[in-house]
Order: structure tokens, then sequence, then C-alpha cells
């Protein structure tokens, strides 16, 4: 299966995917471009290292939004891409987008939608959301795209214990190694290995989508 994945920062993520398929892992998938949305983001030394192709599409470098999208949508064009994945990726993909690759797009969240999450909820915030009301578990959340903010139908959680003495920082980097790094390559493999269907805003995993298939 043919991936892109769009990033904006470290790109952390990213190297978890890359590390999987390198050591097989994650089997049967490809990543085929890195797009960036900043022409900083040290996600593109990443792609250089290990030979895959990137690019920048920065809001920042188009008039408007439209312009934007199609600029998106050209980038994944012609790459037969079957899946896009958002590994911290920090802009709002436009309709256009979304449309092209309906139920194709995935994306991972630092908490557990529907808590802390939507606009503006992202890198450190949902975290410090997260400690400032008292929780006792946090998480990450991988969901399918559209063209809400963490609206899409989830996909995966998993979460982990909240420490007393854990600060934004220390919660982020531990959500990040035992959850984002873990789920969203699982991820991944659900769907490169054709166990997961989406119906009424819902995502299922296996045997309902084997049946749906073959019905």
């Amino acid at each position: 299966m043919n991936i892109a994945v769009l990033v904006s920062g470290g790109g952390t993520n990213l190297q978890a995917i890359i590390d999987q398929i390198e050591n097989q892992t994650l089997r049967g998938v490809k990543i085929v471009i890195i797009i960036s949305s900043s022409h900083t983001a040290y996600a593109i030394e990443r792609a250089k290292a290990h030979g895959i192709p990137s690019c920048v599409v920065s809001k920042k470098d188009y008039f408007d939004l439209d312009s934007y999208d199609e600029a998106m949508v050209q980038a994944l064009s012609g790459q037969q891409i079957e899946l896009v994945v958002l590994a911290g990726f920090l802009s709002l993909l436009g309709p256009k987008v979304v449309r092209r690759f309906s139920n194709r797009i995935i994306n991972i969240h630092p908490a557990l939608i529907p808590s802390f999450c939507g606009h503006g909820m992202y890198g450190i915030k949902p975290h410090e959301a997260a400690l400032a009301r008292g929780v006792k578990v946090s998480g990450a959340t991988v969901h399918f795209v559209n063209e809400n903010y963490d609206e899409g139908p989830i996909l995966l959680q998993k979460c982990i214990e909240v420490l007393d003495d854990d600060t934004p920082q220390s919660l982020q980097l531990r959500i990040m190694k035992e959850c984002e790094q873990v789920i969203l390559p699982a991820a991944i493999q659900l769907i490169a290995d054709q166990q997961v269907c989406i119906e009424d805003n819902r995502a299922y995993i296996s045997s309902r989508c084997t049946e749906a298939r073959e019905g």
C-alpha cells in the first residue's frame, strides 16, 4: 500500500513509521512522498536520510485557502497514493483533498477524543488541558479525517495513566512514545490488510469488514 505522510515539525511519528517499515514490523507499506507544511521542519531531513521524496506545501505560500487546497491535491496526485497519514500535521486540509481521499486520510491526535480536541488543540495544548482538568488517564487517538478538526471516525485509541508529578512536557513525551508511536503504525497496518471499514461515521475492524466486503 502506497502512503503519503504529512508532517509539520520534527517528524518523530514519521520516524516510527519509517523504522517499522524498514524492520518489516509494518508490512506491505511504502512511503511514496512526505509533505511538510514548513520549509524548516526537521522531518524533511528524515526523508532525505531514508531516500524518500519530499516537498513543502505551506499555507503561507498561497494567497487563499482554495489555492492551498489545490496545491495539496496536486502534490498528492500521480503518486498512486492509497492512504494519507497525518503524523503531526498541524494544518486543516481543504475540502478538495478531503473529498479526493474520502475515508483514506488518518490523523494521530495526542488525546482521547472527544476530550481535549478540536480547533487550537495541538502540540502541547491537549496535555496542558488534560493536566488542568485533572484527568487520571490520557492518551492518543487515530481517527479518519473529514473537513472538521478531529471529528472523523475513531479507529484506535490507547491510554496511559497520568502521574501526579507529570508536567505537560513529560506527559507529551510518554504519550508520544507509548501511545502515538504504537497505534499509528498499527492503524496503517490494519488499513493495509483491509481490516477496516466505515459505517455511519464509525470505524469497524476485522470480521464486520470482511462480511461487508463479501456481502
